[in-house]
């Protein structure tokens, strides 16, 4: 990569203090657990296992009946 060149260029003081800024560096923080199905999902896949429950039942029902 080239190199770019800055638009400031550096000073240093001849008298007096010499302030340095500090270089920022990486804050390790706590990892945020994802679940791995979202709402949205289980509630439709609660939805299908319901509705599949109730037809089981309707077909156990006209057995049933037939019989």
């Amino acid at each position: 990569m080239p190199e770019v060149k800055s638009i400031f260029r550096e000073v240093l003081p001849k008298q007096g203090q010499l302030s340095i800024e500090d270089v920022p560096t990486m804050v390790l923080c706590k990892p945020k657990l994802l679940p791995l199905k979202s709402v949205t999902l289980e509630k439709l896949e609660k939805m299908q296992t319901e509705a599949q429950e109730a037809i089981k039942q309707q077909e156990l029902a006209l057995k049933e009946q037939g019989q």
